[in-house]
């Protein structure tokens, strides 16, 4: 039962893809406002970072001396020329005109940058690496807390498969974007600057003549970036619609096998994958195009330098060993500029990534917490509602104008036809929605004026459907109160009238209880829950049809324990047996999200008649 809520959950303001899916609009941030975001979620990290930068940079000087031991090979072995000034100040006189010294020197330099690139390689994987799994780590951990504040009605419209890419697909954008995105830049732009420098000591016009391309590749960039984020977007939409069709599959595997369904529900899958399939083809020939021109323009550079070069040779200009110097480094000129215009292309992918989860964070609770709340340690249990309203959008009220007062202990029927706002009145209780017009008070205080935590510790809650985690038993009793021991949660068992099957079981209270408790009966299921809300202990308990799914037998167990669990407490309890509402004091009646009667439960007990009109035809 949800109270209407199954029919108008959708939020207004939100944009919704198929499956409840929320579309970020590519553009939504600036390149600008994510990078600062994610500097911003990283300063905890900023040492690590910074560490795994400087090692990067050592980059640029090994590769600026990378190609001196064939220069010197070249040059001053092959050919006559002098060793290099600061190499003759470093050497003995006798070692710079021996061919045989100077080539081991250079043999040696070769080997020694090699070792130190390799070390140097060692330390930012190691780094990079440590650093990577950290940031990811906390922006899951942000991302999932936020989530879980989000107000049931987000969720209730856009579904759990969604928030679940987000947070474990879309999170690693912070470590491509800050390690592969951040340091390769600041990289890329020491080894371009040191690349400009030294070309242009060597031959001014050659290094002008290279970096003639930039504006080029910028343009490129420009062009390919705006149109991947775009694509990359709707990746990810149909990955999610895809990882949707699975969710919901397993979550109801039993009744996809009982109507036969499997090759329906195969068939359907194939169709979202393949829409993905299709999308990641579609940006990978985008990609490919991008890769060819910025290919395409640095070869054109290349092929420029290098007849320029030779006539600069073939004037004297240049040696050839100077020659093979500008080569050398005009590859690893055009490396940075590749990497840069790689980075303004191929980030687009991360960049997409970060503006969905940032979208998520950015997701305003419907239920919001006021900046000075009331601190709550126990309630009364005095309960009154003063002309609530509540609508799941504007165009569907699902209660209107409900007023009611219920006195501490008091035990509460609910009644009314499916659909017709029980179980979301139950919400407003615990501040799962906030009313849209009029007042709930706890002990004659609004709701809105608690500490939420506060307030929800206040409840306990027994469903309809039990909701067990994948865990122990032990573990699914003590879920409201971690710290208990195991007197109490053995007590709180037999309260339940769950002490003697637990006992049957193999490993008794350490048995788990599989996905949402499906290696137990539906009874047993109950009664772990009810042995959970006799641990918690709270003031006031909320029973949203708790037998409504077993057997007269083990209702009669369950009504046992209820009685017990209800001794005390404000009970609201939401039934359409009327065996079930024999024990309450007073019964609200709910018709088309009004308030139709208020009477006691003991005529209607003895009748059963106004409980058969408010239920189920």
């Amino acid at each position: 039962m949800r109270g209407g809520k199954d029919r108008h959950c959708a939020r207004p303001q939100a944009a919704l893809a198929e499956g409840g899916i929320l579309r970020v609009t590519p553009g939504t941030y600036s390149n600008v406002t994510l990078f600062r975001r994610m500097l911003r979620q990283a300063r905890p990290y900023w040492p690590h970072i910074a560490t795994t930068l400087l090692l990067s940079l050592l980059a640029t000087p090994l590769a600026l001396l990378t190609p001196l031991p064939l220069k010197i090979a070249v040059d001053s072995v092959i050919g006559s020329h002098p060793v290099p000034l600061f190499l003759e100040s470093l050497l003995p006189a006798d070692a710079t005109h021996s061919k045989t010294a100077v080539l081991v020197l250079a043999a040696g330099l070769l080997v020694a940058l090699a070792l130190v690139s390799q070390l140097q390689g060692v330390g930012i994987s190691l780094m990079r690496t440590y650093t990577g799994e950290k940031l990811v780590l906390a922006f899951r951990a942000r991302l999932f807390r936020h989530v879980q504040l989000l107000s049931l009605s987000y969720h209730d419209s856009r579904g759990a498969t969604d928030s679940t890419y987000r947070i474990q697909y879309d999170a690693p954008a912070i470590e491509w974007i800050t390690l592969d995105g951040v340091i390769p830049f600041i990289t890329a732009g020491f080894a371009l600057t040191g690349m400009i420098y030294v070309t242009a000591r060597i031959d001014l016009q050659l290094a002008l003549v290279a970096l003639a391309v930039s504006p080029v590749l910028v343009l490129i960039s420009q062009a390919y970036g705006r149109r991947l984020r775009v694509q990359w977007h709707e990746v990810y939409k149909v990955q999610s619609s895809a990882m949707t069709v699975v969710q919901e599959v397993l979550a109801a595997v039993r009744v996809v096998k009982a109507f036969g369904q499997e090759a329906r529900e195969q068939e359907r899958f194939i169709h979202h994958a393949s829409e993905g399939l299709w999308a990641r083809i579609r940006v990978a020939f985008a990609e490919a195009g991008f890769g060819l021109l910025i290919g395409v323009t640095i070869a054109v550079g290349t092929a420029i330098v290098l007849l320029i070069g030779v006539r600069h040779v073939q004037s004297g200009v240049l040696t050839l060993g100077d020659l093979l110097l500008v080569m050398a480094y005009l590859t690893q000129l055009y490396g940075p500029l590749q990497t840069l215009s790689w980075l303004a292309g191929h980030l687009q992918r991360s960049l997409a990534s970060a503006e969905r989860a940032f979208s998520l964070l950015d997701e305003a609770p419907d239920v919001a917490e006021r900046q000075d709340p009331r601190a709550l340690a126990r309630a009364v249990g005095a309960v009154a509602f003063r002309k609530v309203s509540f609508a799941y959008d504007d165009d569907h009220p699902v209660l209107r104008d409900i007023s009611f007062e219920i006195s501490p202990g008091a035990r509460v029927g609910i009644v009314g036809a499916t659909g017709g706002g029980k179980t979301t009145l139950a919400g407003l209780l615990t501040r799962f929605y906030d009313p849209t017009a009029g007042q709930i008070l706890l002990d004659s205080v609004d709701l809105r004026d608690y500490k939420l935590t506060d307030l929800r510790n206040q409840f306990a809650i027994v469903l309809q459907e039990p909701v067990l985690f994948s865990t122990s038993i032990a573990e699914n009793i003590t879920y409201a109160c971690p710290g208990a021991s195991r007197h109490d949660i053995v007590a709180a068992a037999k309260a339940a009238n769950a002490h003697e099957f637990i006992l049957g079981l193999p490993q008794g209270y350490e048995s788990q209880v599989g996905e949402r408790g499906m290696r137990l009966s539906g009874g047993e299921r109950q009664r772990i829950s009810l042995a959970r809300a006799f641990l918690k202990d709270a003031p006031i308990l909320i029973l949203d049809e708790p037998t409504s799914s077993v057997d007269m037998r083990t209702e009669a167990a369950i009504m046992e324990a209820m009685e017990r669990l209800m001794h005390g407490r404000t009970t609201f309890m939401i039934a359409h047996r009327p065996s079930t509402l024999t024990t309450c004091d007073v019964l609200l009646a709910i018709e088309n999200g009004r308030l139709a009667e208020v009477e006691s439960a003991v005529s209607t007990a003895a009748s059963a008649g106004p409980v058969r009109s408010w239920g189920r035809p």
